[in-house]
């Protein structure tokens, strides 16, 4: 997905953290809190593919403001620009999108780190993987992510594939904010859980921002990114499939158990992605659906 070189990104709310202390990775140096939310409920925990027990450093601190990103061009240039013009599209699009469906809209802290970071769900490593912190109502990604997308997991990669990652977990945040999570509190695991409705009304949260995308405008009426292409609409879906509970349990443990599920199986993620693509966020509503359609 390509950024139109004249949009302006200058407002998507990110910072990056810089490096200050050490910190134990490959999952020995999570936080307690971390790991359930992002195992049972939120985010992508990738430990069990990437091993354990790396120093690495923690990143702590708000960050700084990538100043030097003020185009679709610089997106389109680098990473770090790509994931703040993916969060000025983003915030453009839930700005609208969430008053239609009744919402109050307010908005995300995005922090981009690499190695590990403090949140306020505990401390986070790169093992990981991107997540949402209901308790500090940020996202955080380790952009190294994209590099394991590709190489561990076996997706196609692309910008579209690493914006569905953003999307995805922004898709979060409005479930936090809209008072689904606080609705949907069950612990429990399997293919029809609360935890796994969550994450994929994520995704098709993440299919219908996609879907807008060209036709969400910045402040001059610039629309942010060129129409989508169905090779990248691929790449999207190939990102969704490669962090399926059947995908990750099967090259961690060579084996699927639908009973441990808490995000969805490859293709459960992609449909729901499809299902936002081609329907919108109004029939993103995972919980209303029986199991058998799920």
């Amino acid at each position: 997905m390509t950024f139109n070189p004249d949009a302006d990104i200058s407002g998507g709310k990110v910072k990056r953290r810089g490096r200050t202390a050490g910190i134990a990775a490959g999952g020995v140096g999570i936080g307690a809190v971390a790991i359930f939310l992002i195992a049972q409920l939120l985010g992508v925990d990738v430990s069990g593919l990437l091993g354990g027990g790396t120093t690495g450093t923690e990143q702590i601190g708000t960050g700084t403001d990538l100043q030097e990103c003020t185009t679709g061009a610089d997106a389109n240039a680098s990473v770090d620009c790509r994931m703040k013009g993916a969060a000025a599209s983003l915030e453009a699009y839930w700005a609208t999108e969430l008053p239609a469906l009744g919402g109050r809209y307010t908005s995300p802290e995005f922090i981009l780190f690499t190695g590990g970071t403090s949140t306020g769900c505990g401390s986070a490593s790169s093992a990981t993987g991107p997540f949402y912190c209901p308790s500090d109502r940020t996202i955080y990604v380790d952009t190294g992510f994209y590099d394991e997308l590709r190489s561990r997991f076996g997706s196609s990669g692309g910008p579209l594939a690493e914006m569905y990652v953003v999307a995805h977990e922004w898709g979060h945040h409005i479930q936090n904010i809209g008072g689904i999570m606080a609705q949907h509190t069950s612990r429990q695991t399997g293919a029809a859980s609360d935890s796994v409705r969550l994450e994929l009304q994520a995704d098709c949260f993440a299919g219908s921002w996609a879907a807008a995308a060209s036709t969400t405008t910045d402040e001059n009426g610039v629309a942010f990114l060129q129409p989508i292409t169905t090779a990248q609409i691929q790449d999207a879906l190939s990102a969704a499939a490669a962090v399926g509970d059947d995908r990750i349990q099967e090259a961690s443990t060579g084996r699927v158990d639908p009973e441990g599920w808490t995000h969805g199986s490859a293709e459960q993620r992609q449909r729901w992605f499809t299902t936002g693509y081609q329907q919108g966020a109004q029939a993103c509503d995972t919980f209303a659906v029986t199991a058998s359609r799920l």
